[in-house]
């Protein structure tokens, strides 16, 4: 089955939120505790190791029936997944627009002063070191309980045996005391033996019904009842497109940007043609990488095409030499979370989905960093270049996507822009499906509720759309 919880990002596409999902089966377990007659309703509380650790501080800081929370192991501060790859979490962990404004440390200050005890492990072999969590967690947040008058609600232990990813006999021992202090219960000393009662896997399958959904299930689901309504071809230039067009730059959070410096790199100058390699500095503080070419013998001020390819423009070789043989200049570009503008590991390995959803977690949309960039970089060329017009040359679907959303921003701004190896629809995420890893701008909330790839090139009217 589709266990990956990487399938999470294909609700953002239809207008969902998969923490939202977790959030709500949450209480409903609580609604069940509640409601039960042999539970205290005093004395609820809610522990959880890892992802059950997240899923507890979601849930006790935002339900006060929770009376103690115990997390184990389960979050970090943002700032401490900008600092280590292995904190960033699962993308329901990071939801589109949970980190903005607030943090988990704002979640466990929300906690006061109901007793809240904070678990991690000091060599943690999975994530969130206790060493290095502390500092932005838990020593940020004391003072809140105390504002209470409730200093020793806030607990913390750092588990030193086995001291890596766990809820074993030193973790459970702390959590069984703190409920035992918190709940006014007898005083108890050891962990009761339970052995005999712990049921194996097969006795706890209970079973799903054949037509449950998955993750993945749902959010086609969801995608089939969306009901987007089409702006008529004739009506290009009236209200109606241009109310379109700001929403469209209301999902994508779209501000418009300059290029505040080209740094030349790198030049050639043989066989008849001329290059400079670029690093482009963008006034929101991002880059992008692009090589700037044209025939020696070519006039200043020709027209321009910009190349973009999934594949970076490593490949971009034969679409080049066809560019500049028409007699163009070309501007071969690598936009940011792509090729040489892509952010990697110390291995090397590509960390694009980790900053992308780290981004739409603090507000941003990736895609639409994008497509301010590629806007961006044309208006450089018909300044820095002078060229008369600019065309865009993509390939691949993320360059599809964000070629014509620029054109649909900003209409008539580009001569035309042809499309090769791209998609039909945006369903082709869900139908495939194209996963979190593949293209991580492309799972942008809300974008497929409301828009699809002909509205764009409706909104992108009269620029020529050749696909």
């Amino acid at each position: 089955s589709e266990n990956s919880h990487w399938f999470g990002a294909h609700l953002d596409l239809v207008g969902a939120n998969s923490l939202g999902l977790f959030y709500l089966a949450m209480r409903k377990g609580l609604d069940a505790l509640d409601q039960h007659p042999r539970v205290d309703r005093r004395r609820l509380a809610v522990t959880g190791l890892s992802g059950g650790g997240w899923q507890t501080i979601i849930l006790s800081s935002l339900d006060e029936r929770v009376r103690v929370a115990i997390p184990v192991a389960g979050y970090s501060a943002l700032i401490s997944r900008l600092e280590r790859s292995g904190d960033t979490g699962d993308i329901e962990q990071n939801a589109t627009d949970l980190l903005q404004g607030q943090d988990y440390t704002t979640l466990t200050a929300m906690r006061a002063p109901r007793p809240t005890l904070l678990i991690y492990n000091a060599k943690d072999d999975c994530c969130f070191r206790a060493p290095l969590v502390k500092p932005y967690i838990f020593d940020q947040v004391k003072s809140f309980f105390h504002l209470f008058g409730k200093g020793d609600h806030l607990g913390w232990h750092e588990n030193k045996d086995p001291a890596t990813h766990n809820y074993q006999l030193d973790n459970r021992l702390q959590a069984y005391r703190f409920l035992v202090q918190h709940f006014n219960l007898e005083t108890w000393n050891q962990e009761t033996p339970v052995g005999r009662e712990v049921k194996n896997y097969e006795e706890l399958v209970v079973g799903l019904p054949e037509e449950n959904l998955t993750i993945l299930g749902v959010a086609r689901q969801l995608a089939a009842s969306a009901s987007r309504k089409l702006v008529p071809k004739e009506s290009v230039r009236s209200q109606r497109n241009e109310r379109r067009r700001q929403r469209l730059r209301s999902v994508l959070r779209y501000r418009e940007v300059d290029v505040i410096h080209n740094w030349a790199i790198h030049n050639t100058r043989n066989r008849g043609v001329e290059t400079v390699s670029y690093r482009f500095e963008f006034s929101d503080g991002l880059v992008a990488a692009a090589l700037w070419g044209k025939g020696i013998a070519t006039v200043e001020g020709a027209p321009a095409s910009i190349v973009l390819l999934d594949e970076g423009m490593s490949s971009a070789g034969i679409h080049v030499s066809n560019g500049i043989n028409r007699g163009e200049q070309i501007l071969a570009v690598d936009l940011i979370l792509t090729a040489e503008a892509e952010p990697r590991d110390n291995s090397g390995k590509s960390e694009a989905a980790r900053y992308s959803q780290l981004l739409a977690a603090i507000g941003e949309r990736p895609l639409g960093i994008r497509a301010s960039h590629l806007l961006a970089l044309g208006r450089w060329l018909k300044s820095y270049r002078q060229a008369a017009r600019v065309r865009i040359d993509s390939r691949g679907r993320r360059s599809q996507v964000v070629a014509l959303l620029s054109a649909a921003l900003q209409p008539q701004f580009f001569s035309e822009v042809c499309v090769e190896d791209g998609m039909g629809n945006l369903e082709t995420l869900l139908e495939i499906p194209v996963t979190y890893q593949e293209a991580p701008e492309l799972f942008c909330l809300g974008l497929f509720p409301d828009f699809d790839l002909d509205h764009l090139l409706t909104l992108a009217q009269p620029t020529q759309v050749k696909q």
